[in-house]
């Protein structure tokens, strides 16, 4: 039996789109819990990336001043559009997530959340953390992505994403999510996770996009101390690596994987005045 949207009169749900990445979050206690991780007082604007079939839009139109859906299928931004008639605080935006500029939509003072689909995840909150950044946002992700948002230095999934997030925001894991909670069910397990930018962001707006190119160049050598890892990348001589790690603080043995987001912070600051 093919399963109908709420108010739909009648009408089924388009198909679902393997190349959207499309999996669609059903259970009630796992969408209440990302609802009640915005911590929304009722005059947010929300922005919700990917409402899909709407589970969570339903929670999220009740508690939000204003919220602004996104998304990419046309089939299922029609279903929206026609659902939400009636609510003047929903619009619904009909359009690839990654090529909107969020603050544009939202206005500069607004909370995200979103079921990402999981092959564009990174880039996606990434893109989400351009400013002006949400106050806080909370995204369903693959449980893995999530493991490596929040490890801490010299863990086994600390990697550039750990550090180029915690860079500038707060990660928490809030809830692991199985595959059963989904219509289809994914072939992996997900988690939930809670994004807050941090007020004291260890790189400056003009550093972050250098910051990020120089992390993502120090893992893809992670095996390496970092005296290699700067000779490589910076193509400095031994004693000019050597010079750098020494004004960062930093023990040229070091691995990539031992340094904080603060130590990276020390020594992409430190190389840029080599």
């Amino acid at each position: 039996m093919s399963a109908r949207p709420p108010g739909g009169r009648g009408r089924e749900f388009p198909p679902t789109l393997k190349r959207l990445g499309q999996h669609f979050l059903a259970d009630r206690r796992v969408l209440e819990r990302i609802a009640d991780a915005l911590e929304l007082t009722g005059a947010e604007t929300v922005v919700e990336i990917g409402p899909g079939r709407g589970a969570l839009t339903d929670l999220l139109a009740e508690r939000a001043g204003r919220l602004v859906a996104v998304e990419l299928d046309r089939a299922l931004a029609q279903l929206l559009r026609e659902r939400y008639a009636g609510r003047p605080n929903v619009e619904i935006v009909e359009r690839d997530v990654l090529t909107a500029p969020l603050a544009e939509l939202a206005g500069d003072d607004f909370v995200l959340a979103g079921n990402v689909p999981y092959y564009i995840t990174t880039p996606i909150i990434f893109h989400a953390l351009e400013r002006p950044r949400p106050r806080r946002a909370v995204y369903l992700v693959q449980k893995e992505v999530a493991e490596r948002a929040v490890a801490p230095p010299g863990s086994k999934t600390y990697g550039a994403l750990s550090v180029n997030l915690q860079s500038v925001a707060k990660v928490e894991s809030l809830l692991h999510v199985p595959p059963g909670a989904f219509r289809p069910p994914p072939k992996v397990d997900s988690a939930v996770v809670r994004v807050t930018p941090r007020e004291d962001p260890v790189v400056a707006p003009e550093e972050e996009r250098g910051f990020r190119t120089f992390v993502q160049g120090a893992f893809g050598l992670r095996r390496k101390q970092l005296q290699r890892v700067l000779r490589t990348l910076l193509s400095l001589d031994a004693e000019g690596a050597e010079r750098v790690l020494a004004s960062a603080g930093v023990a040229p043995d070091a691995r990539p994987e031992t340094l904080s987001a603060e130590q990276f912070a020390a020594v992409f600051r430190a190389s840029r005045g080599s």
